[in-house]
Parts: C-alpha cells; structure tokens; sequence
C-alpha cells in the first residue's frame, strides 16, 4: 500500500526577541556589529572570536575599541533578552618575540569584568601561544599523545593486535593529525617532538 503525506503551513508568528535558533539571520547580525566596530570576527557554532590589530604604539587605543566593542554587543544582547557571560572571555595579545615587552599586561574591560591577558588560548582544540610559535600546542598534543599510549601500554597483553592498532588510531594518530596545517613550517625541533609520538607506536615500544 503507497504511503500518503499531506503537507500543511503552520500559522506565522512575530519574533519579538532574539532571533530563532539554527536560523541564518543569527550570525550575521552578530558579526556585522562586530564590523561596524572596524575589527574581524570569526565564528563557530557558540565560538566567537574577536581581532584587532595595531602598531606596538597603539596598544591602548586597541584595548579600549575592544572594550567599547564588547559594550556594545552586551548592549544589542541584553535588548533581546540574550546574555553575554565575561567570566568564559579571553584576550590574548600577540606579537613577536623581541616586541613582547611593547604589549600591555594589564587588565581589560570586558563590561563590568576585568579580564586578564594570557599567554594561551584553546581556539577548537588548537593551542595558540601569545608568540605564534605553535609550541604549546606542541606541548599539549606529545603530552596527550603519550598519556593515551601508557593507558594503551596497560591493557595490550588483554586485547588482540587488531583492538591495539586501532586505539592507536583512534587515541594517538588522529590527535597528531587533528589540524595539521598550522603545522606547516613550524622548526624542526618541534616537528621532531611530534615524530618521536609517531615513532613510539611502531612495536615493540606499543604492542
């Protein structure tokens, strides 16, 4: 017997406040406010991310058109019964090495919280120091990499070669490949960091 749909309109209804969740007029009202602030937005799903850049000279001038930003993002949340929380808000300021002293270490505004800079951040599961340099997302990964392997290392004489091969994959490789292009032209020494993780999951050092 052929199934039979029928298809029908729900009534419309006015959005008052905020905007539906999933819809595509979300973000974009977001991030043009952002703009219209003459700094770059960057977005996923709830992760937002907010840059300026500036000369080692005009670092204050940044800070407060950052601060005057966010003010004014609270602001057209508030208005539509939607809540900023700067207690999960993070700056970081990034230069090079030899201009690290020109940055600011003291406290930015974020509304009435007072945010201190870091020297890290976690963006999507990629570690960003203050430098660029990409090595405490080094760090973090080898240190992740080997954490798995000693749990695999305790339970490999319970499991068949095949179960090993694939916790190795699954809990170690995919880490190492998790967002391997900023990796490209970090130095060697780090690039060999990341190698001995590969290397220690040949047998017999794994399995």
């Amino acid at each position: 017997m052929p199934f039979q749909f029928s298809v029908s309109n729900s009534l419309p209804s006015a959005v008052l406040y905020g905007v539906p969740q999933g819809s595509v007029l979300g973000p974009i009202l977001f991030l043009q406010l952002i703009r219209r602030c003459h700094l770059h937005p960057h977005a996923y799903a709830d992760d937002t991310q907010i840059y300026g850049y500036c000369s080692p000279g005009d670092t204050d001038a940044l800070q407060e058109h950052l601060s005057v930003c966010v003010d004014k993002v609270s602001a057209s949340m508030m208005s539509n019964r939607l809540q900023l929380n700067p207690a999960k808000t993070e700056v970081l300021w990034c230069a090079s090495t030899r201009r690290r002293h020109q940055i600011p270490s003291g406290l930015v505004h974020i509304g009435d919280t007072a945010v201190i800079p870091v020297s890290v951040v976690r963006d999507l599961g990629v570690y960003i120091d203050c430098c660029v340099t990409m090595s405490a997302h080094v760090t973090a990964t080898v240190r992740a990499c080997f954490a798995a392997l000693w749990m695999i290392r305790s339970v490999r004489r319970s499991l068949p070669r095949h179960a090993l091969l694939t916790l190795v994959r699954a809990l170690v490789v995919s880490k190492v490949d998790y967002c391997n292009s900023v990796l490209a032209g970090l130095p060697v020494a780090l690039l060999q960091r990341l190698q001995s993780v590969l290397n220690a999951n040949h047998p017999p050092s794994v399995l």
